[in-house]
């Protein structure tokens, strides 16, 4: 067999494994609940890998390996940053949400919580809620899609559009039939493959660079500033706008969304370790993939061409064509946990938020979870379609989209699971201006040069609607009832 074939293997025997797992998750969802939020039963394994998978997307093996290996260390910040804010959110988010969900009217989407959370009449924060997910997670479905085009187009010389459509149908596949249950099953494996790749890259690299002292000598060679987090080219600004990408992680949907999932409030203790693990284990391979990437090519006395491809181009020097193969799949792995993630949240968005919300409020749950996968197909196929182009502008949305979320659910999420007097007036305005001010923010070259758009988009959201709320702010004993119900169980579970 051809390098190439072996290759192409290990991405069959992956796709096959991806809709295997799908097949396995349709058997066991019987209810909207299973197919939107996995009867709340996930383990805190599945709960912390999956969460990990939907987060981390193609930017962990190739967009964060391939930044380091041009500039240094100091691109580590915006991994120092992530790390913190997921951790944050595991430590304050988790446990409450897990909780107050439950008690909240058994909420299984984020903006129907907030709704009932807040008791909110008017319909107006969940609909507002439901659109902003279907929006941006329709545009960040499609760069997915793009994405995995592309990586068939360079990996294998297929057409574009056949990879587009290759990734589309596995990933749409066993997310329309095996719901949430079959996207953090999926998710899990996809975790444990970034992340057996991610370590093996650079601890067989090194071997091959001779050693520590050698790789370190290497490095320096072709740059002294290497290892420096305060390189000549940080910034105070810029440091801080890597950071705060961190304070995205209170406000995205499809991570949260595992927290409502986990079997009890006592797990999610467990599944923040091993989702803090994982998370730092991976970035330090990632790191350390593109620092022997760097001592390896100086020491041949080569050039890496595209450094976001020094991950790709390490696996197919180091390991036999077939392993080559199952770090591609790492790559793809990483494309297709997010997608079908955001998915499944879109999915739920359209149906749980707007359409049973709006129109049919007593069908039977096999009407709703049949409607649910009529979601995933129909987001799918339009996101299929604006992807069409792989010069679409709609990538340009994805970072946008990371500070969107961050800015306007984040602050809300925090304010309704903390504070007892936020209303819903104060979360609509809130959440409604934070989205505006990070997308004018990101969408001007001055401003967003001067710090990333999430920070004030964050701040100003946080500010609007503790003003806003103490304008508005009226004692509801339904409300207080909740909040001091879900303080109780948590004492409970920790005693």
């Amino acid at each position: 067999m051809t390098d190439y074939s072996y290759q192409l293997l290990a991405i069959v025997i992956y796709m096959l494994a991806m809709i295997l797992i799908g097949w396995f998750a349709y058997k066991r969802t019987t209810n909207l609940n299973d197919y939107m939020l996995g009867g709340r039963d996930l383990g805190p394994a599945v709960t912390a890998l999956s969460a990990g998978a939907a987060d981390m997307s193609g930017w962990l093996l190739m967009g964060l390996p391939g930044a380091i290996y041009a500039a240094g260390m100091v691109e580590a910040w915006i991994a120092i940053g992530l790390t913190v804010g997921a951790w944050l959110n595991w430590l304050l988010v988790a446990p409450r949400l897990r909780v107050y969900t439950q008690v909240s009217k058994n909420s299984i989407t984020i903006p129907s919580f907030l709704d009932n959370r807040l008791r909110d009449n008017t319909k107006l924060i969940r609909i507002v809620s439901g659109i902003v997910i279907l929006v941006f997670f329709t545009f960040y479905v499609s760069s997915g899609m793009v994405s995995g085009g592309k990586f068939f187009e360079s990996s294998f010389g297929f057409d574009y559009h056949t990879g587009l459509l290759v990734v589309s149908i596995v990933t749409v596949g066993y997310t329309l039939f095996g719901g949430f249950l079959a996207v953090s099953y999926t998710d899990t494996l996809q975790g444990l493959i970034m992340f057996l790749a991610l370590v093996l890259v650079p601890v067989i690299g090194i071997f091959f660079t001779g050693g520590l002292g050698e790789t370190i000598d290497s490095i320096q060679a072709v740059n002294p500033e290497q290892f420096s987090l305060f390189a000549s080219t940080a910034t105070a600004a810029g440091v801080i706008s890597s950071i705060a990408w961190g304070l995205g992680y209170f406000g995205q949907p499809h991570i949260i969304v595992r927290f409502m999932a986990i079997k009890s409030v006592q797990e999610t203790k467990q599944a923040r370790r091993i989702g803090i693990g994982w998370m730092i284990l991976s970035l330090a391979g990632a790191i350390g993939t593109s620092l022997v990437g760097l001592a390896y090519f100086q020491q041949n006395g080569q050039v890496l061409e595209d450094p976001e491809t020094v991950f790709i181009v390490m696996g197919q020097i180091l390991f036999h064509p077939f392993i080559a193969g199952i770090m591609l799949a790492a790559i793809l792995a990483a494309v297709m946990s997010t997608i079908s993630s955001q998915l499944i949240v879109t999915s739920s968005a359209l149906i749980e938020d707007m359409y049973k919300a709006l129109f049919k409020k007593d069908a039977s749950d096999k009407h709703y979870v049949m409607a649910g996968r009529a979601a995933v197909l129909v987001v799918a196929v339009v996101a299929a379609f604006l992807g069409w182009n792989p010069n679409s502008s709609i990538l340009d949305l994805v970072g946008f989209a990371w500070a969107g979320f961050g800015a306007a659910f984040g602050p809300t999420i925090l304010l309704t699971l903390y504070w007892r007097k936020l209303t819903n007036v104060g979360a609509l305005a809130g959440m409604i201006v934070g989205a505006v001010v990070a997308f004018i923010w990101g969408q001007s070259e001055a401003l967003s040069g001067m710090i990333y758009e999430i920070v004030p988009g964050f701040l100003i959201n946080l500010i609007l609607a503790v003003v806003v709320s103490f304008l508005t702010y009226k004692s509801n004993a339904e409300i207080d009832k909740e909040f001091d119900e879900t303080l109780e169980l948590l004492k409970s579970d920790k005693e």
